[in-house]
Parts: C-alpha cells; structure tokens; sequence
C-alpha cells in the first residue's frame, strides 16, 4: 500500500509563519510586567489594610463612648439622691451632709473630667430637646421654665438626660 502524503492546508501554513514571526516577549519584559502587577496588588493591599485600621479605631472610639454614656446614665440618679440627701438633711446631721457633701463633690469632679455637664434652664424658654415638662404652673411669661425637678446633663454637646422642668402656661 501505498502511504499518502498530506498536503497541508492554506490556514495551516498561515499559522505556522506567523508562530515563527511573533517575537516571544523578552524575559526583562515579563519581569517588568509582573513587578507591576505584584506592585499594584501590594498598594492595594495596604491601602485597605490602612482603611480597615482606621475603621477599627473609630469603631472602638464608638463603643467607647457608648459604655461611658451608659455608665453615665447609671450614675446620675445615684448624683440626684446625693444632692437630696445633702438638701434633707437636718441640724443635728451636719457632719453626715459633710460627708455627703464631698462624695457628691468628687463625683461631680470625675464626670467633669470626663466631659459630662449639667445645665440648669431656670428662666429659659422651654425646648423639647433639652427639658421634659413635667407640669404647667400659671407664673410669668408663658413657655418658660420656671423650675428646675431634676438638673439635665450634657456629654460633649449631647443631651444624655433632658432637665426635668416646670413650663410657665
């Protein structure tokens, strides 16, 4: 038998001059574009690490601030009865109200520091934002605060507890 030879084909030769043509990329080339492909994934990579810090900071800033207005709110009840305790007491009580006198003083000296202010609004004119009215009372010019039940306080700029008023009507 007789083998044929196969002739190749016009799309065949086509390829096979331009494999031969096609100059390979240079090893110097590939390098390069490697380098900056590894440069540019390495950039990226910092870049949301630094945005990822930066979240976590601010995020544990946040919760920061939302234990110590927590623990605020706990504590200034304990802050009215000292202030109660200290108007109620008697002549005969005077070195129990001085003793009262200065854990209330230390108390109100460590919310200070930490930022926390009362506000007193007597004379005012009355604002939901700050004072909760606890009643009306026909007394001087009509939507002011004649009265003071318990004292508001404020965490940089924040109400964290309205003053408790009484409104003129």
């Amino acid at each position: 038998m007789e083998e044929e030879v196969r002739q190749p084909d016009a799309t065949e030769e086509v390829e096979e001059v331009e494999r031969e043509e096609a100059p390979e990329e240079e090893p110097l080339a590939t390098a390069e574009r490697e380098r900056d492909e590894y440069l540019e994934l390495s950039q990226r990579t910092r870049a949301e690490l630094e945005n990822y810090r930066k979240r976590a900071a601010r995020e544990a800033a946040q919760a920061g601030e939302r234990a110590k207005t927590n623990l605020v709110r706990e504590l200034l009840p304990v802050l009215d009865n000292l202030e109660r305790a200290i108007a109620s007491a008697g002549e005969g009580e005077q070195h129990l109200a001085d003793g009262v006198r200065m854990v209330h003083a230390q108390l109100v000296a460590a919310l200070e520091r930490e930022g926390i202010q009362s506000f007193d609004p007597v004379g005012e004119e009355f604002d939901p934002e700050c004072h909760e009215a606890l009643s009306t009372r026909e007394d001087g010019e009509s939507g002011r605060v004649v009265d003071v039940v318990e004292k508001g306080y404020r965490l940089n700029g924040t109400v964290l507890r309205p003053a408790r008023v009484v409104v003129s009507a």
